[in-house]
């Protein structure tokens, strides 16, 4: 397992909320990858969180770029290196977009970057909605959840859809390496996004990023979510390597989801039943994910 790298390329004082997510993730991302790292960003928390110019905290360049394109900004920015002779491996070109910006808004410029073979690695930092513009429901947001388009009241309109695959959605375009990491398991997001540094192609990083606000839970639980989340299998961590699934972490004793549910003000309106039908449809993906692993390492 790798160790967390004591180096920072992210400076004290954002303008993130307390307790989030996606602050971790942008930290332990770059302590992953160092400084010779070139980032996209549309707009997203991470718009914002860097403060108003001149005032910055990433001591590395960044582009920011529209809400749908950065798949097709971090292309250019690798062509433009490729033209002045600038190795991939030298210089990572990231492209680093909310849930939003990846699984709805941008996933037609990620699926073309993907599909180009484009040497960039594609994060997608996954807070579950569309959490700087208002909290509102996005692809990713899980079934269930109460957001400000998903409102609950006496019409029951909490979140009916399942949460969007990536892994499955990238990994249908054939590239070589995607991954799923956490923010509560630092070292083997560190060692994946590293991985994903070594290996040429398109890569792709699915992080869970919770976001008290938008979450409606206490922010000083926001590492003990990430936990519960795979511990519950709610979000496994697993990898992709050249179509063969592994995963590298399995819990021993899978907890309830009802555990994870309950430190998040979004799902306080669900009746026992659906918590119920929540559980069995985790156990049902679960179960698929392994068969998948066994199924493509035989």
């Amino acid at each position: 397992m790798a160790k967390v790298p004591e180096m920072e390329l992210m400076n004290k004082g954002t303008t993130a909320c307390p307790g989030c997510g996606a602050a971790h993730a942008m930290r332990y991302m770059l302590k992953a990858l160092g400084k010779k790292t070139m980032i996209n960003i549309p707009a997203c928390c991470w718009a914002v969180i860097p403060g108003v110019y001149p005032s910055r905290n990433l001591e590395i360049p960044l582009l920011y770029t529209a809400f749908e394109t950065t798949g097709a900004s971090s292309s250019g920015v690798r062509a433009a290196l490729n033209a002045k002779g600038i190795d991939p491996r030298e210089i990572t070109v990231v492209g680093f977009a909310g849930d939003g910006g990846t699984a709805d808004i941008g996933i037609q410029a990620l699926s073309g970057c993907l599909e180009r073979g484009t040497d960039t690695i594609q994060v997608m930092y996954d807070n579950e909605a569309y959490m700087n513009t208002g909290i509102q429901r996005s692809g990713e947001t899980p079934y269930g959840a109460w957001t400000t388009t998903t409102p609950v009241g006496s019409q029951k309109a909490w979140k009916k859809n399942p949460k969007k695959n990536m892994m499955e959605v990238v990994n249908a375009h054939g590239i070589p390496y995607a991954a799923t990491v956490s923010i509560g398991h630092p070292e083997s997001m560190i060692e994946k996004i590293q991985k994903a540094k070594d290996i040429p192609g398109p890569k792709f990083i699915h992080i869970y990023a919770p976001c008290p606000t938008g979450w409606r839970s206490d922010p000083s639980n926001t590492i003990e979510l990430c936990k519960l989340a795979v511990d519950s299998c709610v979000f496994p961590l697993y990898e992709i390597e050249d179509g063969k699934y592994n995963i590298y972490k399995k819990p021993k004793n899978k907890i309830p989801v009802k555990d994870y549910l309950k430190l998040q003000g979004r799902f306080r309106h669900l009746p026992e039943e659906e918590v119920e039908m929540i559980q069995e449809n985790v156990d049902k993906e679960w179960e698929l994910l392994l068969k998948k692993e066994e199924f493509t390492n035989d």
